[in-house]
């Protein structure tokens, strides 16, 4: 059985004030109903990342979390849709990312955070053959 909460990646779609969509690759926890990810060390080109604009602009998102496998069989996706938050520290958030990741034992990410509040959740999975 595929749980979407232990993908390793997935894709976090945010739409600023402009009404241009912007969709970014994210590491994440998934807690029941809430979705965590946060602002990691990895390289950037700024702090002033777009997602944290276009949420503050407007907090509704979209998370698709999938698998994408030569065997059509064993293709899965999830849609999470939700309401987000943009916050500096969130020791839930801290403790869930560092449990999944092991690169953020050695690198906590030092945010900020982005808790989603998960209000609808759509799976798809292929009819078995």
């Amino acid at each position: 059985m595929v749980n979407a909460a232990d993908a390793r990646v997935a894709h976090l779609a945010t739409v600023g004030a402009d009404g241009r969509p912007h969709v970014v690759p994210i590491c994440f926890a998934l807690d029941g109903d809430t979705l965590y990810t946060a602002v990691d060390g990895k390289p950037k080109s700024t702090r002033a990342l777009r997602r944290l604009a276009n949420i503050e602009a407007n907090p509704q998102v979209e998370v698709v979390i999938d698998r994408w496998d030569e065997d059509w069989t064993r293709l899965w996706w999830a849609r999470l849709s939700g309401v987000a938050r943009v916050v500096e520290h969130d020791t839930r958030a801290l403790d869930l990312l560092i449990a999944k990741y092991e690169q953020y034992r050695a690198r906590p990410p030092e945010g900020p955070f982005v808790v989603v509040t998960v209000q609808r959740r759509s799976e798809w999975r292929p009819e078995p053959f």
